[in-house]
């Protein structure tokens, strides 16, 4: 592969591809970041396969979509029960390691890895039993709910930041501890900014002084009137109500920010390792997330939507045989990452993947299809979107569709599935959402198969106690 023999693949958490100077942002501040897409390739259009952590995750790890495996949410996480790239890569002779986050189900199981340095998972291997009790959504109890936001919100340190200084500071080790010559290897690095608490170190902090920052936009105060699954979604939570006051939420927009300023530091810190090293004439480099945010858009936090704020991802890759300053209109999904992982290798993936390799240099059709879907937290039910060329479809089991001309309305303001001269346009996404999956099937067996989850921890009352309900702990503590 032109000289690529081994592979570094960084993986952030909640990253929305909107906030990184390379992708047109005036405001962030991500200069490593960009100066890494410079030298690479970055796609303009990138979609995660679930717009929630320990699906998306799965996906990446098997190359399947969770309608394929049945990890659903966050409550089935990946066990090695599907082969992923590692199973494959390792049968070929390949070192295959991790350092950092990857939310399986726990460090025991065998999901590919020779080693996990550091690893976080899924809390105590169940993750989040109450996240799965769908059918239908309970009613939460507001006052002993934690805020998802975490109860302060502003400069300073925590458990999160913390890890991700540990899981930078071993990766620089890793790769100084290698040499050119040794035998191929992928290694797999888990960073966790800039996904909430909304807490970031106070340098960070200091790039953006209070009043500096856009608003969220679409503000239902404004106006601005949700889609009714959506709206179902933030009735099950309403976090953009537990801010104290304006000034507050005002305040998690300039964190999240800082936050992506402390992921570009310490990602900038990797690849400056990586060619300290040596290992850049044969070491390829990726980095995207695992899903966005939606950062008080819409009067919604947190992924979990369909949205681009929450289901489109940063993507770029630079390495040996990848042109430099190319920029891809084809649309990509985090599935490509298991054929262009084992193509770096020279393995032939199974055919029953959906991905398409990335290398050497592939060019992907712009009329290509890529989707997504979700079943999990506050999901009344299935919702599953198409993209293709410059539309989307949002379809949704037992609601309206939205459809989207993200050529001229990026931010997606303007629904026109309802209008009469988009009707064949709605067919053909339609038509291909069916070529993919049958949308009442699969929520059929989501809420099936979660039905049986509750049912063996004890039933509905007492799913709803089990599991937490803000950020994940990290092996160094708690996640607050």
């Amino acid at each position: 592969m032109s000289g690529m023999r081994n592979l570094v693949v960084v993986v952030s958490d909640e990253h929305r591809a909107s906030h990184m100077g390379a992708y047109g942002n005036r405001h962030v501040r991500t200069p490593n970041l960009d100066r890494i897409a410079a030298q690479g390739r970055r796609y303009r259009c990138a979609v995660t396969p679930s717009p929630i952590c320990v699906p998306a995750r799965a996906a990446m790890a098997t190359g399947l979509y969770p309608h394929r495996t049945g990890y659903w949410d966050n409550a089935m996480a990946y066990d090695g029960r599907v082969p992923s790239w590692g199973h494959a890569l390792r049968a070929a002779g390949v070192q295959v390691e991790s350092i950092g986050k990857l939310h399986y189900c726990d460090a025991e199981a065998d999901t590919g890895f020779a080693r996990q340095h550091l690893p976080m998972h899924v809390t105590g291997g169940t993750g989040m039993i109450w996240g799965s009790v769908r059918d239908p959504l309970p009613e939460l109890p507001r006052r002993d709910r934690p805020r998802m936001i975490g109860d302060y919100v502003g400069p300073g340190e925590t458990d999160y930041s913390r890890y991700d200084a540990a899981v930078t500071e071993r990766t620089e080790a890793w790769l100084h501890a290698r040499h050119p010559e040794d035998a191929p290897w992928v290694l797999f690095v888990g960073l966790v900014s800039p996904h909430f608490p909304l807490v970031a170190p106070e340098r960070f902090a200091a790039l953006y002084p209070p009043g500096s920052l856009p608003a969220p936009a679409l503000r239902p105060e404004a106006g601005y009137r949700r889609h009714p699954w959506v709206q179902a979604m933030h009735d099950f939570h309403p976090h953009d109500a537990d801010f104290r006051d304006a000034g507050e939420r005002a305040e998690a927009v300039r964190m999240y920010h800082a936050l992506c300023s402390y992921l570009d530091e310490n990602v900038g810190r990797i690849h400056r390792a990586l060619h300290e090293a040596g290992l850049g004439e044969t070491t390829g480099f990726v980095y995207t997330s695992d899903h966005g945010d939606n950062l008080g858009d819409r009067g919604l936090w947190g992924k979990s939507t369909l949205y681009d704020g929450s289901v489109a991802v940063p993507f770029v890759m630079t390495g040996p045989g990848v042109t430099p300053g190319r920029v891809e209109d084809g649309p990509v999904s985090l599935i490509d990452l298991y054929p262009t992982i084992l193509d770096v290798a020279g393995v032939t993936p199974p055919a029953d993947r959906a991905g398409l390799s990335l290398l050497p240099d592939n060019a992907v059709p712009r009329d290509r299809v890529v989707f997504s879907e979700y079943h999990a937290v506050g999901a009344v039910s299935g919702a599953f979107m198409i993209r293709k060329g410059r539309w989307k479809y949002n379809h949704y089991v037992g609601f309206p569709p939205e459809l989207f001309d993200m050529q001229t309305d990026p931010g997606e303001t303007r629904d026109l599935a309802a209008d009469p001269a988009r009707a064949g346009t709605i067919a053909e996404l339609h038509a291909e959402l069916l070529a993919i999956c049958d949308p009442e099937d699969v929520d059929a067996r989501a809420k099936a198969d979660q039905a049986a989850l509750i049912e063996r921890h004890g039933g509905r009352e007492a799913a709803l106690g089990l599991g937490n309900t803000g950020a994940t702990p990290t092996p160094l503590g708690g996640g607050q």
